[in-house]
């Protein structure tokens, strides 16, 4: 147009700006960060370990914490949920599908639960993690009792009910319950026994998929038992309610 110079800032449309592009060391370093401080705060707790620290040894910017996790505590709770995988949430869900068999369930939730186990020195730094948790709780141990333990065995308490027929869970559900999750958390727990003593249990990724099949096969034989037990409870409480027979009754029955 007329009276409009190529120059004039006021009149010159600048070309669009391209999509910054997302670094490519971003995932690299939010991994190292993670990693760097779950074996930290494995090793020395919340409170000993700085956020400091954990940048120096992961080679990062201090302020990539934030970036990635907010502060320390998201980076703390990070530590918990990431390297184990999965999300209990997902895991609760399942046991409330329609038509799922006690088995297919029991199957799925031992897979899923000892999958982290083949990630080897990860999964033991996870476990003295939680240990130190337990031994010096932060804010964090609450969220994990309601989030990865309540929650999923509430779950597993209203699959078992449903299975036996049952209203609500009583004191005999709940131990059942806690011995069918403490099969798959005894192999955490266990782990350098296990190795110690036969390390061919969890060498390879097919051993470990071995076990979940193997504890699906023995939770099926403690709810049987369970039902079994219920079943001879019942009829030894029908026989002692009965009514005695009479004396008429008694004296027909003699020869």
């Amino acid at each position: 147009m007329p009276g409009m110079n190529a120059r004039d800032p006021i009149t010159t449309t600048p070309p669009p700006r391209a999509p910054r592009a997302p670094r490519a060391d971003g995932a690299e370093a939010r991994h190292r960060l993670l990693h760097t401080a779950l074996r930290l705060f494995a090793q020395k707790g919340f409170a000993k370990t700085s956020t400091r620290e954990i940048a120096r040894e992961a080679g990062v910017n201090i302020s990539a914490i934030s970036y990635y996790f907010s502060d320390k505590n998201g980076l703390y709770g990070a530590c918990f949920t990431e390297p184990m995988g999965g999300d209990s949430d997902d895991l609760v869900a399942i046991f409330s599908t329609p038509g799922l068999t006690l088995e297919a369930a029991l199957r799925i939730c031992f897979t899923s639960v000892i999958e982290p186990l083949k990630q080897g020195e990860i999964v033991r730094q996870c476990i003295q993690l939680h240990m130190r948790e337990m031994l010096e709780p932060t804010s964090q141990w609450a969220k994990e009792i309601e989030r990865d333990i309540k929650g999923p065995h509430r779950a597993i308490a209203e699959l078992l009910c449903r299975h036996l027929k049952l209203e609500r869970a009583d004191d005999d559900i709940h131990r059942l319950t806690f011995a069918i999750t403490g099969l798959s958390m005894q192999l955490y727990v266990n782990q350098d026994f296990i190795e110690a003593v036969r390390p061919s249990l969890l060498r390879t990724p097919r051993s470990i998929d071995t076990w979940a099949d193997r504890l699906t096969v023995y939770a099926l034989a403690l709810v049987q038992a369970e039902a079994t037990r219920r079943q001879a409870a019942a009829a030894d409480e029908k026989a002692a309610t009965a009514p005695a027979p009479s004396a008429a009754r008694a004296a027909r029955k003699k020869p």
